[in-house]
Parts: C-alpha cells; sequence; structure tokens
C-alpha cells in the first residue's frame, strides 16, 4: 500500500505546493510526540521489573517527590478554534492552566460549558500543544490561498461572461445587418450567395464588410451597439465621425487581437491602414465595418478562455480535497500515537471551514459547461467536454517494446557496419577522402539530430521526475504532447534507418555498383525524412511534426510577432547546431550542384556562393535569437532583453572571426579569434548562471547558488557549473588545430558538435527549473488568455 506521503506528493499541484499543508512537517511534529513518551514507558518497565542496581535510588526519590508535590506541575490545555473564528480566518488561541494531583499520576480533564465554540484537549507534553499550533496554522493558509483563488476565479468568470455577451451582440449586429442587405440586394434583382446564420459564423469572410444604416431600422441594433460600448468595446472616431442621411452615426469597430503569429502582425498593420481610410471623416460616404476575421480570433479567443478558466476551476477543487484527506490522515496518526481522540471534533472545525463549505467552486464549474457546451459545442455535451477535459493517453508497453528492439537493432547494426568498414578499407588513404566528402556529411546531420532528440528524451524523462510542469510552461497540448518515451522511440527509430542506410551503402560499394547510383543513398534519405516531416497524413506524431514546423517557422518570421517561451527555447537549440546546419549546407550543394556524378568535390567548396553562405548559415540563429530579444524588448519595454540581444550579437561577431581565420590563417585575424571568443564565453557564461539558471547568488542560504533547488544533493548544480564552463571552452580547439589527417579532423569535428548538443541538453534541465520555481513563487498553474475586448473609453 502507497504512503499517503507520497500519494500526496504526486497527485499535488507543483506550482501550488507551498500552498498545500505541510503534511511532512505535521509528521515530524507527531513524532516528537512519540518519542517524547518512549522515557515514560522505559520508566515504567524498570520500576515494574527492578532489573537496574539503581532501582532502590529511584524508589527514594519518587516517595520523597510524592510527599513533596511540586506547585508548577501542569496539563497544558490546548484550545481548539471556535466555529466563528474559522469561518472568519482569524485564529483564537487562550491556554488556561488547572492543577489537578490526586495520586500517582493521575489526571482529570474539565469539559467546556460552551461546546459548540470551543473543544478543548488535554496533554502531558508541549509537542501536542506545538502541534495543535501549527495545525490550527495550516489550515489558515489553506483557506487564505483557497479564498484567493476562488475570488480571482470568480472575476475571471465574470470578465468572460461580458466578453461573450459582447461577441454574441456582436454576431447579433452582422445577423440583422446581413440580413437587409440580402433582401435589399434580393429585392434588386442580384444573385447573391446564400449565407448561413448560426451562432458561430464560421464562415464568415476575412475582408472588412461595409454596412449602411437603413431608413426603416429598428432601434434594438442602436440599444445593443451602447451596450457594446457600456462593456468596453472600443468604436472609432465616435466624436468625429460622419453621420448618415437619418442622422445616425457611422462607426466601426476594433478588437484586440494580440499579435502572437506573423499573420496576425501583418493583418492587424493593414486592419489599421484600411480602418483610417473607411473611417476618414473627410471621406465621402464612407460606411461602417466590422473586420469579420477578426470576430473569428475574438471567439477563438473567448473560447480558449473558458477552457483555462474551466481548467483553473478544477486544480481549485483537487486542492480542496486532497487538503481534506490530509487532514483526515495526520489526524487519525495524532489519535494512534497520543491515544486521544480529537480527530473527530477537529474534523468537525476543518469540515465548516471555507475552503470545504464553500460551493462557489462547483457552481462555477457547472455554469462554465453550460456556457460552453451551448456556445460553442452547438449544444453538444460530449464535444464539450473534449475541450473541457481532454482525456490523457496512457502510456503503451508497445512503445517501450519497440524502443528496446529499436536499440538493439541500431547497436548491431552499427556493429555490422564497424566491421565492413575494417575489412573494405574503407578509411584507407586512397578512398577516405571520397567517402568523407559524400556520406560524412549527410549521416553526421542525421547523427547530431538523433543525439539532440536523445538529450530532449533524457530532459523530459528528468522533468517528468522533478514534477516539473513543462507541458504547461512550453503550452502543449497534455493530450498530445511528447513524453520521454516517444522522444526515444523518435531517436531509437530514427538512428536504426540511418545506420541501415549505411551499411547498405557500403554493402553495394563493396559489391562492385557504379559511384554515381550509391552515392545518391544519402540523398534519398535525406529526401525520405523530409518528406516524413511534411506529410500530412496522421502519422508518426503528426501533432507534434507540426507544431515543429509551426515553431521553426515563427524563429525565421521573430520580428514580426510576439515572442513565445517555446519559440525562444527552440531558437536557443538551433544555435548549438551551427554544425548541423553547415552539414545540410554541404549536403545541398552536393546534389544540387550534381557532384555525386562527376565526383568533383571541389565544386562547392572552392565557390564564392558557398563561402558566402557558411557566414549567413553560421550567424542566422544568433541573428533569430537577437530579433526575438528585441521584439520582446518592444513589448516589454525590459533592458534586461537588450543586454540578452548583445550577448547573441557578441556571439555572431565570434562565429564569424573564427570561419575567416578558417580562412586566412593569419597572426591578426587570430588575435581577433581569441579576443571576440572570450568576451563572447564570459558574457554567455554569466548569462548562463545568473540570468537562466538564476544561480551564483551569494546571500543564498545555499553557498552560491539559489534559495529553492529541486535537486535534492547541492553538489549536482556545482559539477553542473564546472561542467557547462568547461564545454563552454571548446572553441579552443578551432584555434589550437591539430595536426591530423582528414578523418581524424572530421572525427574531431563531431565530437565537438556533440560535446556542445550534451551541453545544450545539460542546460535545457536547469533553465526550465528556473522557470518552474518562477510559477511556484507566483502560484501560477493556469494561462491567462488575452480577452479581445478591452475596457476602454468610448470615446476610442
Amino acid at each position: 500500500m502507497v504512503k499517503f506521503s507520497k500519494e500526496l506528493e504526486a497527485q499535488l499541484i507543483p506550482e501550488w505546493k507551498d500552498a498545500f499543508v505541510n503534511y511532512w512537517q505535521l509528521k515530524k511534529n507527531i513524532k516528537k510526540i512519540k518519542l517524547s513518551r518512549i522515557p515514560k514507558q522505559t520508566q515504567d518497565i524498570d520500576t515494574n521489573f527492578g532489573l537496574s542496581i539503581l532501582d532502590p535510588i529511584r524508589s527514594l526519590v519518587k516517595k520523597i517527590r510524592h510527599k513533596f508535590p511540586n506547585p508548577h506541575d501542569k496539563a497544558d490545555t490546548i484550545q481548539v478554534r471556535s466555529n466563528k473564528a474559522i469561518e472568519g480566518g482569524e485564529k483564537d488561541e487562550d491556554e488556561e492552566a488547572q492543577q489537578h494531583h490526586h495520586g500517582k499520576e493521575e489526571e482529570e480533564e474539565d469539559q467546556v460549558s460552551e461546546s459548540d465554540e470551543l473543544v478543548q484537549l488535554f496533554s502531558e507534553e508541549d509537542e501536542v500543544r506545538m502541534f495543535f499550533e501549527r495545525l490550527d496554522e495550516e489550515l489558515d493558509k489553506v483557506n487564505q490561498f483557497y479564498r484567493t483563488k476562488e475570488t480571482e476565479f470568480l472575476e475571471r468568470g465574470e470578465n468572460l461572461n461580458k466578453q461573450l455577451q459582447n461577441l454574441l451582440d456582436l454576431k447579433q449586429i452582422l445577423t440583422d445587418r446581413q440580413r437587409k442587405n440580402f433582401q435589399s440586394r434580393s429585392n434588386s434583382g442580384h444573385l447573391l450567395r446564400s449565407w448561413s446564420s448560426s451562432a458561430r459564423n464560421s464562415d464568415l469572410s476575412e475582408s472588412p464588410t461595409e454596412f449602411e444604416e437603413t431608413p426603416g431600422q429598428t432601434p434594438e441594433t442602436d440599444s445593443v451597439i451602447a451596450a457594446l460600448e457600456r462593456n468596453g468595446v472600443n468604436f472609432i472616431g465616435s466624436e468625429v465621425r460622419s453621420k448618415t442621411k437619418n442622422g445616425k452615426p457611422k462607426m466601426s469597430m476594433r478588437i484586440e487581437i494580440p499579435t502572437t503569429t506573423p499573420t496576425r502582425s501583418i493583418s492587424a498593420v493593414t486592419s489599421m491602414l484600411w480602418e483610417d481610410l473607411v473611417n476618414n471623416p473627410k471621406k465621402e460616404g464612407a460606411g461602417d465595418f466590422i473586420n469579420r476575421k477578426k470576430i473569428q480570433c475574438a471567439e477563438k479567443m473567448i473560447r480558449g478562455a473558458f477552457v483555462e478558466l474551466y481548467r483553473g476551476l478544477g486544480l481549485l477543487k483537487t486542492y480542496s480535497s486532497l487538503n481534506m484527506v490530509a487532514f483526515i490522515k495526520i489526524l487519525k496518526k495524532f489519535d494512534k500515537v497520543s491515544n486521544q481522540q480529537a480527530s473527530g471534533n477537529y474534523l468537525k472545525s476543518v469540515k465548516r471551514s471555507h475552503f470545504i463549505s464553500s460551493d462557489k467552486v462547483v457552481r462555477l464549474m457547472d455554469e462554465v459547461e453550460s456556457i460552453f457546451t451551448r456556445h460553442f459545442a452547438n449544444n453538444d455535451r460530449k464535444k464539450a467536454m473534449k475541450f473541457l477535459r481532454p482525456q490523457h493517453h496512457r502510456d503503451s508497453h508497445m512503445v517501450t517494446f519497440f524502443v528496446g528492439l529499436f536499440t538493439g537493432c541500431f547497436v548491431s547494426l552499427f556493429s555490422v557496419y564497424a566491421i565492413l568498414a575494417h575489412l573494405s578499407g574503407l578509411f584507407s588513404p586512397g578512398t577516405e577522402a571520397g567517402y568523407m566528402e559524400t556520406v560524412y556529411p549527410v549521416f553526421s546531420a542525421f547523427a547530431l539530430l538523433s543525439l539532440h532528440l536523445f538529450m530532449y528524451g533524457c530532459n523530459l524523462f528528468m522533468w517528468k521526475s522533478t514534477r516539473i510542469n513543462y507541458n504547461f510552461i512550453f503550452e502543449f497540448t497534455p493530450s498530445t504532447a511528447l513524453k520521454y518515451r516517444d522522444a526515444f522511440l523518435i531517436c531509437t527509430s530514427f538512428m536504426t534507418a540511418v545506420v541501415g542506410a549505411m551499411v547498405v551503402h557500403l554493402l553495394l560499394r563493396s559489391s562492385g555498383f557504379s559511384p554515381t547510383q550509391v552515392d545518391a543513398i544519402p540523398g534519398f534519405l535525406l529526401l525520405f525524412f523530409i518528406g516524413l516531416l511534411i506529410c500530412p497524413f496522421n502519422i508518426f506524431y503528426r501533432p507534434t511534426r507540426y507544431c515543429f514546423l509551426r515553431i521553426i517557422r515563427n524563429i525565421v518570421c521573430s520580428p514580426f510577432y510576439k515572442v513565445l517561451l517555446v519559440d525562444f527555447f527552440m531558437a536557443d537549440q538551433l544555435t548549438s547546431q551551427i554544425p548541423l546546419l553547415r552539414h545540410m549546407e554541404s549536403t545541398a550543394c552536393y546534389f544540387l550542384a550534381r557532384s555525386f556524378r562527376t565526383h568533383r568535390y571541389e565544386t562547392c567548396k572552392s565557390g564564392r556562393l558557398y563561402r558566402e553562405l557558411a557566414y549567413v548559415i553560421s550567424f542566422a540563429p544568433y541573428y533569430w535569437r537577437a530579433m526575438q530579444c528585441a521584439r520582446r524588448w518592444f513589448d516589454e519595454c525590459d533592458p534586461k532583453h537588450l543586454a540578452n540581444m548583445g550577448k547573441y550579437v557578441s556571439a555572431m561577431v565570434a562565429a564569424g572571426a573564427r570561419i575567416t581565420y578558417a580562412n586566412q590563417k593569419t597572426e591578426l585575424w587570430l588575435v581577433v579569434v581569441l579576443v571576440t571568443s572570450v568576451l563572447a564565453t564570459v558574457y554567455q557564461l554569466y548569462w548562463d548562471f545568473v540570468q537562466d539558471w538564476n544561480l551564483l547568488n551569494p546571500k543564498s542560504k545555499n553557498p552560491w547558488l539559489r534559495d529553492d533547488l529541486i535537486l535534492k544533493n547541492k553538489s549536482i548544480y556545482y559539477v553542473s557549473i564546472a561542467l557547462n564552463l568547461v564545454l563552454r571552452v571548446a572553441w579552443v580547439e578551432t584555434v589550437t588545430r591539430f595536426n591530423v589527417g582528414m578523418l581524424e579532423s572530421r572525427m574531431l569535428d563531431f565530437f565537438l558538435a556533440s560535446l556542445e548538443v550534451i551541453r545544450r541538453g545539460h542546460w535545457n534541465f536547469y533553465r526550465l527549473e528556473s522557470e518552474h520555481l518562477n510559477n511556484v513563487g507566483k502560484f501560477r498553474a493556469v494561462n491567462a488568455v488575452p480577452l479581445p475586448f478591452r475596457e476602454t473609453d468610448s470615446d476610442g
């Protein structure tokens, strides 16, 4: 049977861990009570059996002690809070001293006259009083936190109801006016396409639509518009807008849609320009318009906000039930140790406390279910529950089986490849040049990518083991997010296919097939994996593949959208995969220039375009990351992002200097490389330790670390700091350049690139640990979804 302490630790909400009842501290208090009773039991045993030579002396002291009783011997009375104190969140602690001494170790209990107000517990030890004081503190903490979160979610629910009402009113305006326009044009003899008047308006056009006030319009539309203005919907140019023939004002609506994607950023700019043109008071005949695409985005935002609200209410409900079970368990332990039946009386007080007696959360959950089913699921409750309560897929044992199978296949195939390469003399001086130019770039790129996937799988395993909520931090959907077993399956199957292709390539070369045909195998393998990545069919983790493609798209378009954590996290991964990008450049040039047919390997390296692309590829990841920092500074006005951008600019300069030195080995460029690389390395190390990991705090209770640590062994953090320092200075090898052959040089480059990938995987754990502790410190377990209708003045 699993102990409740382990069950509680496994089920509690990680971001709210400090707000839960401290069950472990209360267990320590009970253990003190248990230890305080052991000497008394030992004393009774010695008296009964008389096994000690000091028994006569002890008996004499006891007799003298009973004849002269100590007036200070008292039994402590522990007063438990009254019902009023619990409900009001106040704590009333009084201690009354009563003396009772009627013979050898006898005690009497006084009952309190007002049993509905107070419950008194008698104890012989101070530890019992301390235990109940601690229990009262924990109950106060739980009640206070529950009240705070309950109030927060109730306010969110109220705001969402207003937002939803604004959206429904806005749709009603569109429905009424579209119907009038349809009727007027039908009367004129024009053939128009029919349109749906459903509540969701899922087929709305993206272009702005113009409206004209009709003479026979009823006043209901004006009342709806007035209600929208009172609720914070911003009508542009309300003071200067022109009027129609019947004196009614023309209007256009602006809905605040956050520019989280490049498409929305461009749309926001064009929409602003269009609104200025349409609402120009000097323009004759300007009509009203409402951007229907914005209404669709607003509906999606409100739907997401309802989902997050429901999730938060579910977490608060779980918080209440787990704390109640913790109080029951700890009081039962107290009864067992102290031989006092205190749990029943105290539990009555706990059940009357706010976090148990309040039903506002349950009622709000029912209301959210009803609203979501009616407005976002077409009265289909089953469909609504798929959004509100997504089902988590259980880990399949088949995944574990295939991970082991592919791992064994990879090891076997790699062993076969090594033996065949040695027997065929593949790496002899006569054949190693051609093989290194044709096969090495492709297969080393696959190997680096597989290593990165393996490190990511290790990260997922460690994050899950240490209760770091990475799905919440990255804003992944838990039902489709990649698990560590899935990452290992992708990695092992990937490398099995790659090593299998290497064995086939080697066998065909040894069998006398034409090198022109054989050397095309790496290219076909690359095209196969690219096709698998963009495959539209729901196979081989399609949600993960498409999520990866969206993130890469957002990274490339960095300046045009709001930067999310998953975006700059992935951009940091790309900065560690510059060798992989360089290998992809070599492979693309090799196959596009048809060098695999002519075997003229110097075609790419001697070209000017190839050398210039080497700079671009080396700069690109740092440039994208710097642009993300610039955008974050623009959005948040935090100068720290500018300092972070400087780190990536310095890395760009150092990378450019090293590439130039590789082509022009002069003393001047050697000095430039040393200066720029040292400055960039110091900059990066400071940012790793102080900003990304939040370590090296001299005032921390953990010397030169931080106050809160997830890993219990502090020495791991010191080893990690030293390891990151060593791996950060691996660029020294590019300057010294040992005098080795082509094979050894390529192997050394691959080894250094692998070390950088390992360093990045090592960095990932501590970066997300720091982000998780930041969420824990702010008790942030639910995403704050921006709402489309902001409360602004009606005069725009």
